[in-house]
């Protein structure tokens, strides 16, 4: 016997071109917006193509683990959806072959690409994490190429604010030009004029050789101190010159920072190296705690007291020597000594909140360490279990939706994402600053998505309509106890006409019953708790009213009369068995009693519908007085014409 079979060929063929294109869009997608996070960092740096060429490379193989969720959602809601529109699924189904057979040979893959992203994250992740953040800060100290802008201040020469009325692209001659130099610090300012310019890079780029024409120096001879800066005949220096040459420290190589300095973010260690980690930061936090709480019991427990706090802690000493209370030997001692021991104990009491508010800065900043290397170690694990647990969304979702192509499914794959993304932002950040467990923190998206799948699976499986907008409705109006209104419609074609005489006693004998039914049952009173959930009895007086009801409105359809058809479409639709219990189920009915809150929601709702019930009674009784006096009149015109 085969284990693969043609048709998990032909399956797997249909997924694995959609996955490879999808994942490729999807990675595309998450580089662009990586990038627009650090445009500031690349654009105006006259990086090398090389350089840009690593950034795109790290940041692409840090953002895989982020796309092959995503594709594979969008690739399983595609492949399906096609097989659904063109009825291939439904041949598989006819055939014989269920549903998780159909997956079967996805699921597999899907497997593997989840070992595959643990893999990733674990040995590949890493390291190009590490070597990223070297790019990125490295990026960030570049200092930025030169593009003097005309018109207005460029100030990204370190010391100097050049300004230039017009710049001559092919010569890079610039004219008009102003400096204001504050490299020997604000009180050495120096202001240089000059026709015209040009600035040029050294061969090492280390520095700048600037060369003016034609121009003049402005620069204070004396500092501008508080004492002279208010006066007016503050002497300067000026200084006429045809050429000037200045050089100006300007470091425009790029130097790559050392990766290896980063290798204590938790993001940049795999699975190892984080339980190392943690150890190390268990064992400090440890040895935080036992050197604190050694210094407090020999610094202030322990102890000796000077000369000067023994006169204080003596008022202590003899309160429980003597068992008198403090407050009355405290009375008694001398007022400087009441003074001393005041200030002793505020001295201790400062003493002691500095080293407490010092030892907890520490110990918060290793808090927030250990849990990011606890949130990165369960990351692992939980971003390769996504890829699982949206096959198992996405796959279902196709069978059941039966819509192929871009359209529909990105969409949806969008929305499911986004959800999925806030949800494991939103946790994660709690988990990170404390607020939350772990534990719950990262896995709380996972617990949220586990469950939507296997339900999806379940529908699809049994060919359930999911998207019944029809089907959630009545749910929720029988959930909520919502009204539904008749619609009744004139009939283009009546066979047979009503048997007006007949109805004619129908209606007296169930307008009378209904009246009777709502004075002897005493809808409005309160119901009884134990006998709702406990002692079930069926009220087969109200269901002997529905069907009669119904019957009468079934004959009187046929009715040519638009009045008479107005008023059945006024009649109320019966709930016979909704006033009695909340669920047909006796078991059902007891659990939900017993447990309380649960209960007094559906006695509460029984209750409504009791008070429902007796107004729909009434309302019965009027409608149908008032439909046996127009079939009476009716039949009188009849008569006398």
């Amino acid at each position: 016997m085969k284990i693969i079979k043609k048709i998990d060929i032909f399956i797997l063929k249909s997924y694995l071109l959609l996955f490879a294109g999808t994942f490729f869009i999807c990675l595309f997608i998450f580089m662009m917006q990586f990038m627009w996070r650090y445009v500031d960092e690349l654009i105006g740096k006259g990086l090398s193509g090389e350089i840009l060429a690593k950034f795109f490379y790290y940041s692409g193989l840090t953002l895989v683990p982020m796309s092959l969720p995503l594709a594979i959602l969008l690739a399983s809601l595609i492949t399906f959806g096609n097989l659904g529109e063109k009825f291939e699924l439904l041949s598989m189904k006819a055939s014989g072959i269920p549903l998780v057979r159909i997956l079967q040979p996805v699921f597999f893959f899907v497997i593997v690409v989840c070992l595959g992203s643990f893999y990733f994250q674990n040995v590949i992740g890493p390291e190009a994490t590490k070597q990223l953040a070297s790019l990125i800060w490295s990026m960030k100290q570049k200092s930025p190429e030169l593009e003097i802008p005309e018109g207005i201040f460029y100030n990204e020469i370190p010391g100097y604010n050049l300004f230039v009325e017009h710049k001559d692209k092919k010569t890079g001659m610039l004219y008009g030009v102003m400096i204001y130099s504050t490299t020997g610090g604000y009180n050495d300012a120096q202001i240089v004029l000059a026709d015209s310019a040009r600035l040029q890079s050294t061969a090492d780029k280390m520095h700048l050789r600037l060369t003016l024409f034609n121009g003049e120096r402005f620069r204070n001879m004396e500092s501008q101190n508080g004492q002279n800066v208010l006066r007016a005949n503050i002497p300067y220096m000026r200084e006429s010159f045809i050429s000037e040459v200045d050089l100006i420290p300007f470091d425009g190589n790029f130097n790559l920072m050392d990766a290896n300095l980063f290798s204590g973010n938790a993001q940049t260690k795999d699975l190892r190296e984080i339980l190392h980690g943690i150890d190390s930061l268990r064992h400090d936090l440890d040895s935080v705690g036992h050197y604190v709480a050694g210094n407090t019991m020999q610094n202030y427990l322990r102890k000796s007291l000077p000369v000067g706090q023994k006169d204080s802690m003596s008022i202590i000493r003899q309160a429980k020597d003597s068992r008198t209370p403090l407050d009355s030997i405290y009375n008694n001692i001398p007022e400087e000594q009441k003074v001393s021991a005041w200030k002793t104990a505020l001295t201790r009491a400062r003493t002691v909140n500095s080293e407490y508010d010092y030892r907890s800065y520490s110990t918060s900043n290793m808090n927030e360490s250990l849990r990011k290397h606890y949130i990165e170690a369960h990351k692992k694990f939980t971003m390769a279990l996504a890829c699982l647990l949206f096959f198992f969304i996405g796959a279902p979702l196709g069978a059941i939706i039966r819509k192929g192509g871009l359209g529909v499914s990105v969409v949806i794959s969008v929305i499911i994402f986004i959800f999925y993304y806030m949800v494991n932002v939103g946790s994660e950040k709690m988990a990170k600053t404390g607020e939350w467990n772990i534990l719950s923190g990262v896995w709380l998206s996972s617990a949220i998505l586990l469950p939507i799948g296997l339900f999806l699976i379940n529908r699809a499986n049994k060919d359930s309509v999911v998207f019944n907008v029809e089907g959630y409705r009545n749910f929720f109006q029988r959930l909520l106890g919502l009204r539904t209104s008749r619609r009744l419609n004139r009939k283009e074609v009546i066979i047979n006409d009503p048997d007006y005489p007949a109805l004619v006693g129908k209606l007296q004998r169930l307008t009378d019953d209904c009246k009777l039914y709502a004075t002897r049952g005493k809808l409005y009173s309160i119901p009884n708790y134990w006998t709702l959930f406990f002692r079930y009895r069926e009220d087969r007086v109200a269901i002997d009213l529905n069907e009669r009801l119904e019957a009468i409105v079934e004959e009187l359809h046929n009715t040519r009369d638009n009045v008479i058809l107005a008023r059945l479409n006024d009649l109320p639709i019966l709930v016979p068995d909704a006033h009695t219990r909340p669920f047909h189920n006796a078991s059902r009915n007891m659990a939900v009693g017993i447990f309380l809150p649960l209960g007094l929601f559906f006695w509460l709702r029984i209750w409504r519908y009791r008070l429902r019930l007796w107004h729909d009674m009434q309302q019965i009784h009027k409608l149908g007085t008032q439909i046996r006096e127009r079939i009476l009149k009716n039949h009188i015109q009849r008569e006398n014409e």
